[in-house]
């Protein structure tokens, strides 16, 4: 009969990092599981986090290293395993790598998103070749070239204002007429002078051979259609959540977000959800790793009642 542990964090960004601190103090004993090498999530393509308490302007990859570095000095580091399934059989979860099968008495759903794709012409076949969906990773190759930015949020605006200070020129294509990223951002955006908004307008397809050479683009109160000369296309259009291996597990709200609140439990008893992957209204650092204390303080009770 394999062990059975008391929880299991599938995922290893900031909330199932700070999940995996909490369990480790709390003296859980901890499956840990992460299929990918790096441990941080979405942090580690952030060139510079500037929000997160105590560390001004640290970068993404340091900030996930030393999160990481927390939790194995308190014993616990993730396998490195994708998970392909997961069963409820009540008081015991089953978890299903290729080649192993876990069980567990709980589980924290940590998986995080992924950037949102446009599903135009173009973006696929050139992605990797000038088309990207993360401007602090490959802004570099760049360097005073003229570039597109996709989008209107708070991602979009951040990688304008990075890439502004690499590219010759940076366009901004946004199909309202004005952005929803916070205020400050806007301010920044703004004042650079090397950047072009594109109101209303929407990316139609990418162009290029073997290499990105330009964006056509449309006007959604005009119809008109024309061609952006660019070297690259960033695409921030926002995210999507992982959560393809939870769906009949626990609720989901219209968005394919976990539905789950500030506790992290969901409507099944034994399954808990932090970080990116829930419903939330903020989606920061600080509201991850908040989660992944929250959701081992609700497994901890969960536990207990068992």
């Amino acid at each position: 009969m394999s062990e059975i542990y008391d929880l299991a964090i599938l995922g290893a960004g900031p909330a199932g990092i700070c999940a995996a601190i909490y369990a480790s103090r709390g003296k859980l004993n901890t499956l840990w599981l992460e299929e990918k090498f790096v441990q941080g999530g979405q942090i580690v393509n952030t060139y510079e986090v500037d929000n997160y308490p105590g560390l001004p302007g640290i970068s993404g990859m340091e900030l996930g290293e030393t999160m990481a570095a927390h939790a194995e000095k308190l014993g616990l580091a993730p396998e490195r395993a994708a998970v392909v399934s997961i069963e409820d059989r009540g008081s015991v979860k089953i978890i299903r790598t290729k080649k192993k099968e876990y069980r567990a008495r709980a589980v924290i759903f940590a998986m995080g998103a992924e950037h949102r794709t446009l599903g135009i012409p173009g973006e696929t076949e050139l992605s990797g070749m000038g088309v990207s969906y993360c401007a602090t990773c490959d802004g570099a190759f760049f360097q005073d070239g003229t570039v597109a930015v996709v989008g209107g949020g708070n991602v979009a605006a951040e990688d304008a204002v990075f890439l502004s200070r690499i590219c010759r020129k940076v366009y901004v294509v946004h199909r309202r007429d004005e952005l929803r990223a916070e205020k400050i951002l806007q301010e920044s955006l703004f004042a650079c002078k090397n950047v072009e908004m594109i109101w209303d307008t929407v990316p139609v397809s990418i162009e290029g051979k073997e290499q990105t050479e330009a964006l056509k683009v449309r006007n959604v109160k005009t119809g008109e259609e024309k061609s952006l000369s660019v070297d690259g296309v960033f695409i921030a259009v926002g995210i999507v959540p992982n959560t393809s291996l939870v769906k009949g597990i626990v609720k989901l709200d219209e968005g394919g977000y976990i539905d789950a609140g500030e506790d992290g439990a969901t409507d099944t008893p034994g399954f808990f959800a932090a970080g990116d992957i829930r419903t939330k209204k903020l989606r920061q650092i600080v509201t991850a790793v908040s989660d992944g204390a929250n959701a081992v303080a609700s497994v901890q009770r969960y536990l207990m009642e068992l």
